[in-house]
């Protein structure tokens, strides 16, 4: 069986037993648009929803549209909520992710998981482009994580980075920008930067940091102080918002 093959059982098992309740979530780097091409080619069209956290690269908002002609499909566009970004921005500056890990996921946590998480009540499950190969947090991913709420799926779990490229080439899929500048994982502007040779694909991302803690906090949920400390940031924030 092929890698498409494979990924296209998943979809079709995921759509038989989520039926309607059921989107895909991305960012449009590439996985996220071979998962939108095996929808397309099998006639499914599901929710397309991405998160516009305000402090996207412009070449993201390109994509975006490159993807909507490309398909003809209109994409759902999640916002952070004004007066939680005006209040964080308030209590901590615009570039807080800087100065901590806590910071850094109070503001993953008001621009892209708050938003997310109200997107999402009433749906049972989300398809999302995560593969075992990106990175040692991602290694033991499950295809149906059903220890998450929604239902998170990853139909190219498996899939390498050249099952990838082939399939977009093949299908001469749109490709973001940034890819030929050197990115390999593309996320918010000031927190994404491109790789160097034999870097993983997610080193990129907040590269500031240890590697312990370089997920934004929609696909896990890590224990310890981090978490303990940004709940506690983001309670005294909405604590001292002004309401919209």
């Amino acid at each position: 069986m092929t890698p498409a093959q494979s990924a296209s059982r998943v979809l079709a098992d995921a759509v038989a037993e989520f039926a309607r309740s059921l989107s895909l979530l991305t960012s449009f780097q590439r996985e996220g648009v071979v998962i939108l091409d095996l929808l397309t080619q099998m006639n499914l069209r599901l929710p397309v929803i991405t998160i516009d956290t305000g402090r996207l690269p412009s070449s993201t908002l390109d994509m975006i549209a490159a993807v909507e002609k490309h398909f003809g499909i209109s994409v759902e566009r999640l916002t952070p909520d004004e007066s939680e970004v005006e209040a964080m921005v308030s209590a901590h500056g615009k570039d807080l992710f800087r100065d901590s890990v806590p910071q850094r996921m109070l503001c993953c946590n008001i621009r892209k998981v708050r938003p997310l998480a109200l997107r999402m009540r009433g749906v049972s499950a989300y398809l999302t482009g995560i593969r075992r190969e990106q990175s040692a947090e991602r290694a033991d991913a499950a295809i149906f994580d059903r220890s998450a709420s929604p239902v998170r799926i990853s139909p190219l779990a498996d899939w390498t980075t050249v099952d990838v490229l082939e399939y977009t080439e093949r299908n001469h899929l749109p490709v973001h920008a940034l890819y030929a500048a050197g990115y390999r994982s593309i996320g918010c502007d000031p927190c994404t930067r491109a790789v160097f040779d034999g870097e993983h694909e997610r080193a990129g991302r907040w590269w500031w940091e240890d590697d312990a803690a370089k997920e934004c906090g929609i696909h896990i949920s890590p224990e310890g102080r981090a978490e303990r400390t940004v709940d506690v940031l983001l309670r005294e924030l909405l604590e001292r918002r002004v309401p919209a």
